[in-house]
């Protein structure tokens, strides 16, 4: 499962800064190249730049600090307790699109790995072989019809497009940390949420070739695609020719 994470909408200035690094398939774009799914480039460059700058000084010495004082099983049992949380929802909008299947193995999921797995801190289902794709309420718009709109980068939560924002306050709702009352508990639950994830981004984040708002921009779009296409790339009606990667790239990526 991916760590993308766009299933905990509204934890503010990391959520996003974190998803702004996922890369999966992208482009060695320059400055110049034009994505038409990207008409709003100027404004979105301009949200980029000042969500970059608070990333850089502030989640990421905290992700990097984090990841060195936290043993690997603690932050893999941290990454899984958010991961479960994020089953309910998968639930619910797997029922919205008509998938009752994929909403049965969240739900099984999530009965499993919250008992056996204690609070959902070990992935006990995964080692039953019981794995799902993630839902959001930005996918079952997709499923309902509804275009992605243009890309948006959204200020202190990144890359997004219009119909994706759409669908934020359906996931928050969703969200269990939402009805969490106590707002100490709350709030630490969503930091520690956002500070994890940015830190299982770090190794990623070496792959970013070339300028780094076209490089996130068009990974970001191409992953979502896959994503609301259910595992299914399909025709790319923004893709473009200039890919540039071979073995070298990814082996000087992680020597650095």
């Amino acid at each position: 499962m991916t760590p993308i994470s766009i299933r905990r909408a509204g934890q503010g200035l990391a959520a996003l800064c974190a998803l702004s690094l996922l890369t999966g398939c992208a482009t060695t774009s320059g400055v110049d190249d034009a994505n038409p799914a990207d008409p709003w480039e100027g404004f979105n460059r301009g949200v980029f730049a000042f969500n970059e700058t608070v990333d850089r000084y502030a989640l990421k010495p905290v992700a990097q600090g984090y990841r060195y004082v936290t043993p690997d099983p603690v932050q893999t049992g941290v990454g899984n307790f958010f991961s479960n949380l994020g089953e309910i929802g998968t639930t619910l909008n797997s029922l919205l699109q008509g998938k009752p299947g994929n909403a049965g193995i969240a739900t099984g999921r999530f009965l499993i790995n919250s008992t056996a797995g204690v609070l959902g801190i070990f992935d006990v289902a995964s080692h039953m072989d019981l794995v799902g794709r993630e839902e959001d309420f930005g996918q079952t718009l997709a499923a309902w019809g509804v275009g992605s709109g243009p890309y948006l980068v959204l200020p202190l939560l990144g890359p997004s497009t219009v119909r994706d924002t759409a669908g934020l306050p359906v996931d928050w709702y969703t969200d269990p940390l939402t009805y969490v009352e106590e707002d100490k508990v709350r709030y630490g639950l969503r930091g520690l949420d956002v500070i994890d994830t940015r830190a299982g981004l770090l190794d990623q984040e070496k792959l970013i070739r070339g300028d780094r708002y076209s490089f996130i921009r068009d990974s970001w779009l191409q992953r979502r695609r896959f994503e609301v296409n259910d595992g299914e790339m399909g025709a790319d009606p923004f893709a473009s020719d200039d890919f540039d990667f071979d073995d070298a790239d990814f082996d000087d990526a992680f020597a650095e």
